[in-house]
């Protein structure tokens, strides 16, 4: 009887530890429902971006990034972000894909502008830079190295 006793009371005791856990994921894994508007912008190239990314404002994440297709009129990549409805964005705002770091993952930054118009909801961004792949940037130096400059 003594056995069964203590093997109940560990038992509960993982079961709370393992609660307390799945708890602590919960709230710093960032997963609640983003309430806010849609906006879109088009880039040449998103490499290394997948949705669920940051959407940041001075390096503070205001929205994710919740699609990205191919506009099959242009063949451009066009991805869909949502924004807290705190943050309104001038319509000149730049969009800009950023590292986050040398190893890290990509994100969007959003650099406002100075007009007064803002972006409506399911509106669009405009103002766009693509991302510099590694390879390219790369491809780059050695070309500046090797050219004897």
């Amino acid at each position: 009887m003594k056995r069964s006793v203590i093997e109940t009371v560990l038992g509960a005791v993982v079961l709370l530890v393992a609660a307390v856990f799945f708890a602590f994921a919960y709230s710093s894994a960032d997963i609640r429902p983003n309430l806010g508007y849609t906006v879109k912008a088009y880039f040449n190239a998103i490499d290394g971006l997948t949705v669920g990314s940051d959407v940041r404002v001075g390096g503070v994440k205001v929205g994710a990034v919740t699609a990205m297709a191919v506009d099959q009129t242009i063949y451009r990549a066009v991805i869909t972000m949502n924004i807290e409805d705190r943050i309104k964005l001038p319509d000149d705002t730049l969009v800009t894909i950023s590292s986050d770091g040398m190893l890290g993952g990509k994100y969007v930054r959003l650099e406002p502008g100075k007009s007064k118009a803002m972006v409506d909801a399911n509106g669009e961004l405009s103002r766009t830079k693509d991302v510099v792949s590694l390879e390219e940037l790369l491809g780059k130096v050695i070309f500046l190295v090797t050219d004897g400059g």
